[in-house]
């Protein structure tokens, strides 16, 4: 293990994180969104699709006891995906998006799911943001002993 595997350990969680938050933030923002620039077999406009982030490890826990003590590597997003429900449709006949029957497609994204996510999102992040800050200090004891 290295001296600094820790440290790159938590800063690919926070790179991870930040992703996380500005998806998130994406789905808060696209919430209302019922146009964006593509439209479906039936000629009508295509809402915003909710999107999640998929992480996964960089290295995995099987070849990591393999190696024994060997860097972790981290985690690191894999990728965005869409989210395939169906969107939600709300009666407005009044609405320019509205389908012959008064209804509009409105993006697949519920705020309050949103909002819990950015929370865990958050924490997460915070968590990441400690662990830096405890190994850091462990760096400066270390140093301190080596003064006396």
């Amino acid at each position: 293990m290295g001296l600094f595997t820790g440290i790159e350990i938590s800063s690919s969680g926070l790179s991870a994180q930040r992703l996380r938050l500005d998806v998130i933030s994406s789905n808060i923002a696209n919430a209302e969104t019922t146009r964006t620039g593509e439209l479906d077999e039936n000629g009508n406009p295509v809402p915003y699709r909710r999107k999640n982030v998929v992480f996964e490890v960089g290295t995995p826990f099987n070849v990591f006891l393999k190696k024994k003590i060997a860097s972790l590597g981290g985690v690191r997003v894999s990728r965005i995906i869409e989210d395939s429900s169906a969107p939600r449709l709300v009666y407005n006949p009044d609405h320019p998006d509205a389908d012959e029957e008064g209804y509009v497609r409105m993006p697949n994204v519920n705020v309050l799911t949103e909002m819990v996510d950015l929370i865990s999102a958050t924490r997460s992040y915070e968590a990441n943001v400690t662990t830096l800050n405890a190994t850091k200090e462990m760096f400066l004891r270390a140093l301190e002993i080596g003064r006396s």
